[in-house]
This record gives structure tokens, sequence and C-alpha cells, in this order.
């Protein structure tokens, strides 16, 4: 059984969201950081149909489910002020 290997930007088209590098991180610093205690898929920043997905990817363990696992990490990470 072969298993697709998605890439970053792919989740990102799979949401309907611009899916180019610069969209990508233009995207995490507008939404960062999320809360610990706020599951990804309950952001308000998805619409509905966007946080099915995610969730659906998380709860089937889907092909999709770790680059899901990555958006939440991006999306929690700070950056740290420079000096």
């Amino acid at each position: 059984m072969n298993t697709p290997i998605h890439h970053f930007s792919d989740l990102f088209a799979q949401l309907g969201l611009p899916c180019g590098e610069q969209d990508i991180r233009q995207f995490i610093a507008a939404h960062a950081p999320l809360p610990a205690d706020v599951r990804l898929a309950d952001a308000p920043v998805w619409t509905p149909a966007q946080a099915a997905f995610l969730r659906e990817a998380l709860l089937q363990d889907s092909d999709w489910a770790e680059l899901v696992d990555q958006l939440s990490v991006a999306l929690r990470q700070t950056e740290r002020p420079s000096r």
C-alpha cells in the first residue's frame, strides 16, 4: 500500500489557503501564537470546513495528520525578540 507524500504547502492548498512559501510564513506570523489550551481545529481562524478537515485528519490518523501536527507546532511557537 502506497502512502501519499504531502508537503506543508499541500496542506495549505488542501485548506484552500495560499500555499506559497511567503504566504505560509505570513499566515503563521498573522495567527501565532496559538494558546496552548486551544486545539488547532478550534482556533477562530478556520472556516467550519477547514476545522472539520483538521479534526478528521487527526481523528483518523490520516496521511495529513503529521502535517496538521506540524502546523499546530508552527502556530504555537513564538518569535524570540532580537537583541
